[in-house]
């Protein structure tokens, strides 16, 4: 019998510091996200990050925080129920990093019968630090709990035609009503190093604003979360018929310890305010539903920053979240996998 899991980050289980610590010890300790040694990942994990970082993060979440719950996790079991109603496979919900793990979810589904799983990172882009720590944790589930259970894992599905048609018409209709000078596509960030440990053809050297290998399709280009970001953006770009000089791309939320993707978000706010742009739009499309890091970083303080530099007004374009046609997209592609078991590209 067939299955669907469904995977995102994961959130504390409150808004509080002692329930923050746990989370973030869980998410920094992985070896996907911070690559070091596991003796000096320790040291500045546990010694120095989660000294202060948990008040800090604590008070972030305090302000995005919903009568619900957190954000990520009510949008995401929204979707994942309206996906449910679409298809007559079990489908569940799992994050990688929290209580809701992914080992339950497979329980879950293992429980009604299911012994092939689709599952599906809900990330569009590949990353070290997001599909493949989700890929990794779930075959050391299934093959410690579950070993007769087939696990088929969606590829990333940043060009498939469906998504980029329903993230495009979601950002025409963010714009309604609001007249912009320019669009900031920001993504994730991530350390320069997991662009080159993902590379199999290490051809990634100087990783700079126009380099062949992340600006155009090569071998590396399917573990190249920088090419794929730039590609995301060109793509919506031409389906909305948007100029080159409107829109541009930048990476957030980085850590201070070593160089990441560049150019950085918050810069990108400063430069553009006083290049004249005054009246900015910014999606976020390496989350397909809204958290801390859309929420507060980009919706509060990107604001906050863009107007402190020079702006005039600020908008905020909400990811998919539970969006209809994007829970239509998700439902055809699983359904598709039911019955022919072809994924989407």
């Amino acid at each position: 019998m067939k299955g669907v899991l469904l995977v995102n980050l994961g959130s504390p289980n409150s808004p509080i510091a002692e329930d923050v610590k746990p989370y973030l010890d869980e998410f920094l300790m992985d070896e996907r996200v911070m690559d070091v040694p596991r003796w000096l990942r320790k040291i500045l994990v546990r010694k120095l990050i989660l000294r202060k970082r948990p008040e800090k993060s604590a008070e972030a979440y305090k302000k995005i925080w919903w009568k619900e719950g957190s954000p990520l996790i009510v949008i995401s079991e929204r979707f994942a129920e309206k996906v449910k109603k679409k298809t007559k496979m079990p489908v569940t919900l799992g994050m990688r990093y929290g209580a809701m793990s992914i080992k339950n979810a497979l329980q879950e589904l293992h429980d009604k019968g299911v012994d092939d799983v689709l599952m599906v990172p809900l990330y569009p882009h590949f990353a070290m630090s997001s599909t493949e720590t989700v890929e990794v944790k779930a075959e050391e589930e299934r093959k410690k709990h579950f070993p007769k259970m087939k696990l088929t894992t969606l590829p990333a599905f940043y060009k498939n035609k469906g998504y980029i048609k329903v993230l495009s018409e979601s950002i025409k209709k963010g714009l309604e009503g609001f007249e912009c000078d320019h669009i900031l596509f920001s993504y994730h960030g991530l350390p320069e190093r997991h662009i080159r440990k993902a590379d199999p053809t290490k051809s990634h050297k100087k990783l700079e604003e126009g380099v062949v290998c992340c600006t155009s399709y090569s071998v590396s280009s399917k573990t190249c979360y920088r090419h794929q970001a730039y590609a995301t953006t060109d793509l919506v770009q031409e389906y909305l018929g948007l100029k080159a000089d409107k829109v541009s791309s930048s990476f957030q939320s980085r850590l201070a310890f070593d160089p990441w993707l560049k150019p950085y978000t918050d810069f990108e706010f400063e430069r553009l305010a006083k290049e004249g742009k005054k009246r900015l739009a910014v999606i976020t499309p390496a989350f397909v539903a809204d958290c801390l890091e859309t929420l507060e970083e980009i919706a509060m303080e990107g604001k906050i920053q863009f107007i402190e530099a020079g702006g005039t007004s600020y908008k905020h374009i909400p990811c998919l979240n539970d969006n209809d046609d994007w829970v239509a997209v998700m439902a055809d592609w699983v359904n598709e996998w039911q019955a022919n078991e072809i994924l989407p590209a």
